[in-house]
């Protein structure tokens, strides 16, 4: 590695967590409605929200009422989107009269950008008009990533409450979270990303001249080119804070009018993990014991970096078919502008924190390069993971982890003052094995279909890879794609569709009853037997834990793909 690989990495951490600490202390602050600066200023539009649709502050919600009101607000939102996509054509704000987008892909992406996953079987700027793209995908942006917190503060209150049913209102969290949090980061970067050449515009696509006028096969001179343009800057901004990750252009941040310089590239990629580790924070100050934040925070980096370093290695170092031509670096498919650095340490933070846009595409990854990223969504998402659900997909390993402990020792397992008991190992064991099921059923039912390989742009080995990338995307609600595999069939539009829901709804059921039946409980005293959750011995018990559990259930399918692809490119 470099040292100026070192550097860059370096750099991008210490603004992550120089920026996340406060951020994360701010959070915690909305939550408990102590946002005082906040308040004044916005909870006049809060109560008049409230007033509007008929929300009381103080109601509490059981996990069923909570998850059924979490249930009903995501089908309502995939139907609209639904909707928007197959009316389009009737609807204004459509300057270049797009038609109506088909059945499966407005299934697919109604889907996609509800669960939060926002997984792309279309051509942004080809495909979805202005309106379709901001009422209904820049919507879904923002009330997904605010759905994950949501989720996530009912599991916090889970150990912090006693003997109660109640785990606050789930309109309240959502309102709090997209109000106080969301848009005013939001639109702090979209001014910023404007200011440095990201598109924002109700205009329609430009014609420009050709600086050198080139002839097609049949002898045509081209001498215009026709430039898309739109509302990208309020997308871009909140699709990377809110880890949504799905692009206004079909090239996603590789796009020069979605991500044009390097400073707009930093600040996007600080985004994409900020609020996820500012989560950690908000956790440690609500359970009013901040080393657990930084502990689940340091468990999180533990994996985060090593990852980081190997994508880099891998990239730098490329393979021994570039080598015999006299190139010591993979190049293929990255950005120019952005380097390899960049596009691995993208690579990586895009895929451990369930964002899925992309500056250079993983397909052109070295074998051991595209695994990393492939290996991150494959742990559940949870190294630092999507905004809320990242956290509490963390915080299910650490019960698990808590739980391996209790039976080496012998004695009843506890986290935060609660036991862990045979419901919420049972909820716990659903949270981790369901999306893993999906991911493998789908891969295998894809490989012997010929719906499923037709659609392959490589054959063999990496074909594989492909499938697996995308059913791994779509499972786990990550949403980036290997690339080379044309997923806007019927196949996959459904398949991955259903993936998605998997990962995203029946993750939600198991971790709010598991709130639920936290908050119902006493809180145990510290005794001589407690296992502390804070110091470093639980931290690497959990990373254990979380790779244990990974390696176990994604070896075999990765052996089949991406390492045999390495030791193939090796023997040559």
């Amino acid at each position: 590695m470099t040292a100026n690989a070192l550097l860059q990495m370096v750099a991008y951490f210490v603004f992550l967590v120089a920026l996340a600490v406060p951020l994360g202390g701010y959070m915690a602050r909305v939550y408990t409605h102590e946002a005082g600066v906040a308040q004044r200023g916005l909870g006049a539009v809060e109560r008049c929200l409230y007033r509007l649709c008929g929300i009381r502050a103080d109601e509490e919600m059981t996990w069923k009422r909570y998850a059924f009101s979490v249930l009903l607000f995501n089908a309502v939102g995939i139907l609209a989107v639904y909707g928007l996509q197959r009316l389009q054509h009737f609807l204004p704000l459509n300057p270049v009269g797009l038609g109506a987008v088909s059945p499966e892909v407005s299934f697919n992406t109604a889907v996609s950008f509800a669960s939060n996953t926002n997984w792309q079987a279309y051509a942004g700027e080809t495909t979805l008009s202005y309106l379709t793209q901001m009422i209904g995908l820049t919507v879904q942006n923002f009330v997904s990533a605010a759905t994950g917190m949501a989720v996530l503060v009912a599991l916090i209150r889970g150990w912090t409450r006693r003997t109660t049913e109640g785990l606050g209102s789930f309109w309240v969290d959502l309102t709090r979270s997209t109000l106080y949090i969301l848009l005013p980061l939001s639109l702090v970067l979209a001014i910023a990303l404007v200011s440095q050449g990201v598109v924002q515009t109700l205009d329609p696509q430009a014609t420009v001249s050709l600086l050198d006028p080139w002839a097609t096969d049949a002898g045509e001179i081209i001498t215009e080119q026709t430039i898309a343009r739109g509302p990208a800057a309020s997308q871009v901004a909140i699709k990377q804070l809110g880890t949504n990750g799905g692009g206004f252009y079909n090239v996603n941040s590789a796009h020069p009018l979605e991500n044009p310089t390097p400073l707009s590239n930093f600040l996007q990629l600080l985004s994409i993990l900020l609020i996820p580790a500012a989560l950690c924070f908000t956790f440690g100050t609500l359970v009013k014991d901040k080393r657990q934040g930084w502990a689940i925070f340091a468990a999180m980096m533990l994996i985060f970096v090593p990852m980081t370093v190997l994508t880099v290695v891998a990239e730098q170092s490329g393979t021994p078919l570039l080598s015999s031509l006299g190139l010591h670096e993979n190049m293929e498919g990255k950005e120019v502008r952005f380097g390899i650095v960049n596009s691995a340490l993208w690579a990586t933070a895009t895929t451990a924190a369930s964002n899925g846009s992309v500056n250079a595409m993983h397909d052109s990854f070295t074998p051991l390069g595209g695994m990393i990223p492939m290996v991150l969504m494959q742990l559940g998402e949870i190294v630092f993971g999507g905004v809320g659900s990242g956290l509490y997909g963390m915080l299910i390993y650490a019960i698990m982890a808590v739980f391996i402990a209790g039976l080496m020792v012998g004695r009843t397992p506890e986290y935060l003052g609660k036991k862990i008991e045979a419901f919420e190992m049972k909820m716990a064991s659903l949270v981790i094995l369901l999306p893993a099921s999906a991911v493998l059923l789908g891969t295998a039912i894809a490989c012997v279909l010929p719906a499923g390989t037709a659609p392959l742009g490589n054959p063999g080995i990496h074909g594989f890879s492909e499938i697996l990338y995308a059913f791994s995307s779509g499972a786990n609600n990550n949403g980036s794609a290997f690339g080379g595999l044309t997923v806007n069939g019927t196949f996959y539009s459904i398949g991955i569709g259903l993936c998605m829901l998997v990962g995203r709804y029946w993750v939600i059921i198991p971790v709010l009853a598991i709130a639920g039946s936290l908050a119902k409980k006493k809180t145990i005293p510290i005794s001589v037997g407690t296992l502390p959750t804070h110091t470093p011995l639980f931290v690497l018990l959990l990373v254990a834990t979380i790779i244990l559990v990974g390696a176990l259930t994604f070896i075999p399918a990765l052996a089949l793909g991406p390492v045999v692809e390495h030791l193939t490119l090796s023997n040559r």
